[in-house]
């Protein structure tokens, strides 16, 4: 009769022990099939992460931008890709694998006729577009490569759906991979303008202004996306690493580097993004340390004012340009130990003033006081959103009052900061 109390007893543990230990066993389960951090450039890996989870666990609040985000990604299904060799000409150096794009404010003077085809000489016109940029060269192309690159991957990396995944790597190889239809790493020949420049350092700004979102996009694939390989992650590191070597050390890198507007800092911007997606730590965060003195300083005015982007005859456009290149530098540094958002220059100039200058008309509160040919509010959306995160107070304020911008509000999903009036240069 003894046998049965203690068995009774046994029985009791046993159970007890398969309580304690099936939480256990359910958080390992968990953790197996979380979803990987990526080891993104820009955007914090760690967040997007978070974010997976959510969504995984059913979110609610994250249902509409999910659904705006694949919404861009199904359209890029049925499109491209895109290659740099199916130009109507090849650059003037005579490779059509050499990038070639047309400086978009400079405008033919004369009529076309058999000896003068191009209506030379080209005149400037600020903020003025010249629609002949976007036929015969690379510019839309490669801006809708990077497009849907960053779109087809956040929304497999969001949804799990195989076929943005592919779509991604088919765009990615044929721009940057394949021998066949691969761009030359250089930029040799960007913004050129005819009879006059066969390419100009400012055409940089070409690529600065959106090739870190490929960036994180590869880092994103590199989580596990199926179809994307081993020899593609091999692939686009060497290309990278060529690319910033060639931005760093050409001359029209380093007279990029030289520009006081925003185009040093974009191009700050880019070369941080690549010397950290291409393990070159080191570089990435002297170029971020540097910003400050070099960039922030010298740019921004003590009341908040970007002066070399108000005289432009599209200063709300540049005013939010320049602060996109400032708030996706600020990110970038966060990654190697800086925070950018912290400095302040000798007058008190800082990215938090930049932001807040804005905010009066981002909300819609008080008009743009300078010269706009085509005022956009929601083009401050973004960096608003930004200097919020990282704990300006009047920027938290103001996000409920910010105007959503075409095709949804995609911050929760992709917290880093885009140019989203783009006039593409």
């Amino acid at each position: 009769m003894a046998a049965r109390p203690r068995l009774a007893v046994l029985l009791v543990a046993l159970a007890a022990f398969g309580t304690a230990v099936a939480p256990v066993a359910s958080a390992r389960t968990e953790a197996q099939h979380a979803p990987r951090v990526p080891h993104t450039a820009v955007l914090d890996g760690a967040r997007l992460q978070q974010t997976k989870v959510r969504l995984d666990r059913g979110d609610p609040g994250l249902r509409r931008a999910v659904e705006a985000l694949t919404a861009r990604a199904d359209k890029w299904l049925t499109q491209g890709p895109w290659t740099v060799v199916d130009k109507p000409r090849p650059a003037p150096g005579g490779d059509v694998h050499d990038y070639l794009s047309q400086a978009p404010y400079w405008w033919p003077t004369k009529a076309p006729t058999p000896e003068n085809p191009w209506g030379c000489p080209y005149v400037q016109r600020d903020g003025e577009r010249n629609p002949e940029v976007d036929s015969g060269t690379d510019r839309q192309d490669v801006e809708k490569t990077f497009d849907s690159a960053y779109d087809l991957s956040l929304a497999w990396y969001y949804t799990g759906d195989r076929r943005y995944a592919e779509k991604a790597g088919r765009v990615l190889r044929t721009w940057f991979l394949d021998p066949a239809t691969r761009m030359n790493p250089n930029l040799n020949h960007a913004q050129f303008i005819p009879c006059k420049y066969d390419g100009r350092a400012i055409g940089i700004i070409d690529f600065s202004q959106s090739y870190t979102s490929v960036l994180d996009a590869l880092a994103l694939l590199s989580t596990g996306a199926p179809g994307w390989t081993a020899a593609d992650r091999d692939g686009m590191t060497r290309w990278n690493t060529d690319f910033r070597d060639w931005l760093r050390d050409s001359d029209f890198g380093k007279q990029e580097a030289a520009a006081t507007n925003n185009h040093g800092t974009f191009y700050d911007m880019q070369l941080a993004a690549l010397a950290y997606a291409t393990g070159d730590r080191d570089l990435a965060r002297r170029t971020v340390l540097d910003a400050r003195a070099k960039r922030i300083t010298p740019q921004i005015a003590s009341d908040g004012s970007q002066p070399q982007e108000l005289t432009r005859t599209r200063s709300w456009h540049y005013s939010t340009f320049d602060l996109v290149a400032y708030t996706r530098m600020a990110a970038i540094g966060r990654h190697v130990g800086v925070n950018l958002w912290a400095y302040q220059g000798p007058q008190g100039q800082s990215l938090f003033k930049a932001v807040d200058y804005l905010l009066p008309a981002a909300t819609g509160t008080a008009a743009w006081p300078h010269p706009e040919l085509e005022f956009h509010r929601y083009a401050a959306t973004d960096i608003v959103h930004a200097a919020a995160d990282a704990g300006d107070r009047e920027a938290r304020r103001a996000v409920p009052l910010l105007e959503e911008p075409p095709g949804g509000d995609l911050w929760a999903l992709r917290p880093a900061a885009e140019q989203l009036d783009s006039i593409a240069g």
